[in-house]
């Protein structure tokens, strides 16, 4: 019988590979493999692992006529088209959990950097600057953090706020969500806008949709306080950058940290050049923790391996 044949576009850890290839599978490792490429060669494969760099788009999609599976190590799938994959009867699986301490993590990390200046602090002290006066921060105890998509990341991030003695408020479509979260007794709000008003911390958890494009823009923003931070570890496309731009220049807001953009890798030139000290970047680094990489890895050849060897049995 011929082998299945998976293609790994996106790097992941060996521990997943392992388990493919124990499984008997035929696993091709490609890593610099083009979207043209793709396009070309996805018809050989029957089940295709991706991170967020590769995209797989209607056109490509129409191409795999083999392809039984996609599978996403990491949790969001706005890198595939997921409306094409259903139509070709294209299964999709990810890995939700995998990331949810790693980007809560990096969440709160970011946070005490722009509330101590540590990253600007230890820039400047590089350069030999000694400016103990310039910065004067703030301590996390007893300020508001709101956080809007109280899933798996938002769930971990709540925790940890509430390790550091904060006041802690939930925005999430999910009513199952709402009752549980007021069960653990975070204030519930009823909307995004009554969240922002009632918060001086904002950090997005949510995915990247149509519904969720742009939800923090300028009219949001000019709801914020002047001392609002705004910390996005989600989906670039869920901030209007040119507006949160407008806001850190125009002193309208305190601060933000991203470590997700619009366009990836970065080419903003607005936000690459901004000198400001109110203003932290990281390149999409949420998920770069080993811990994470082999639970995502793993998760995801086990849920591919499970998925083929069954259509493999009911085929003979």
């Amino acid at each position: 019988m011929k082998k299945i044949k998976i293609l790994i576009s996106n790097k992941i850890h060996e521990k997943g590979i392992k388990i493919l290839e124990e499984n008997n599978f035929e696993v091709v490792k490609n890593y610099s493999i083009s979207q043209e490429e793709l396009k070309e060669e996805i018809h050989k494969y029957n089940g295709i692992i991706v991170r967020s760099g590769t995209k797989l788009t209607e056109e490509i999609l129409k191409k795999a006529k083999n392809l039984k599976v996609i599978g996403r190590a990491g949790v969001g799938l706005d890198n595939i088209n997921l409306r094409t994959a259903e139509e070709l009867g294209i299964q999709v699986f990810n890995t939700p959990s995998a990331p949810s301490v790693s980007v809560a993590e990096l969440t709160i990390g970011l946070l005490l950097s722009l509330a101590r200046f540590i990253s600007k602090a230890d820039n400047t002290m590089h350069q030999g600057k000694w400016l103990k006066k310039k910065y004067h921060g703030f301590e996390l105890s007893g300020k508001k953090i709101g956080i809007i998509g109280f899933g798996n990341i938002g769930k971990e991030v709540g925790k940890r706020a509430v390790a550091f003695n904060m006041n802690v408020g939930i925005f999430d479509i999910d009513h199952q969500v709402q009752e549980r979260a007021k069960k653990e007794g975070y204030t519930v709000y009823d909307s995004v806008d009554t969240l922002i008003k009632n918060s001086q911390i904002i950090s997005l958890h949510i995915p990247s949709n149509i519904h969720t494009k742009n939800i923090i823009n300028k009219r949001r923003i000019n709801l914020m306080d002047k001392d609002t931070i705004i910390i996005n570890a989600a989906r670039g496309t869920l901030i209007n950058e040119e507006a949160l731009m407008d806001a850190l220049q125009k002193g309208r807001i305190a601060a933000a940290a991203l470590d997700v953009y619009k366009q990836e890798p970065l080419n903003n030139e607005t936000i690459l050049g901004y000198e400001g000290d109110n203003l932290i970047l990281t390149p999409h680094i949420g998920s770069q923790t080993e811990e994470t990489q082999i639970k995502a890895s793993i998760g995801i050849a086990e849920k591919l391996s499970y998925y083929l060897k069954n259509l493999q049995e009911e085929s003979e």
